[in-house]
């Protein structure tokens, strides 16, 4: 048995919030073990073309995706919950090896088990160049400030 990861499911619209910063969290820490830690040991993904499933094929996912994109920041906000499920939008700038940066926008929808650890997350990913001046996301790498504008009051 799996060390519950509150909030946990049926989810209200304050854990559902709660859960989502976790992860926001979680992927700003740009770790990916302690990433893969809120997925069950046989979590599946769907990641733009890419199927995943585990644990292990998550952190080796995360690790692929880190090296590529750099200076990776990250806002995740609620679309929508019920019982067990949670729709989420999402933002994150980040830049090639080259310089070049992008803004990537998505939707996901994530289910979790009893204790809390998600077992499917589904997203859709669609990358826009942007020139270093669009930037919006300016913290210090790591967790976003709780005082750092949200996706809708960034107008994205």
């Amino acid at each position: 048995m799996e060390t519950p990861r509150p909030p946990l499911p049926p989810f209200t619209l304050e854990s559902a919030i709660e859960k989502i910063r976790l992860a926001e969290d979680g992927w700003n820490s740009r770790d990916p073990a302690r990433v893969a830690l809120a997925y069950t040991p046989l979590s599946q993904w769907r990641n733009r073309a890419e199927f995943i499933e585990g644990r292990s094929a998550i952190i080796a996912f995360l690790t692929r995706k880190w090296q590529r994109e750099l200076d990776y920041r990250l806002i995740k906000e609620l679309w929508a919950f019920r019982d067990n499920r949670i729709a989420v939008r999402f933002a994150y700038e980040w830049h090639d090896d080259s310089g070049n940066w992008f803004r990537s926008y998505g939707n996901e929808n994530w289910e979790f088990d009893d204790s809390g650890l998600m077992s499917r997350r589904l997203a859709c990913i669609n990358d826009r160049p942007i020139s270093a001046a669009e930037r919006k996301f300016h913290w210090t790498l790591g967790r976003r400030p709780d005082d750092h504008p949200g996706l809708g009051e960034l107008g994205l």
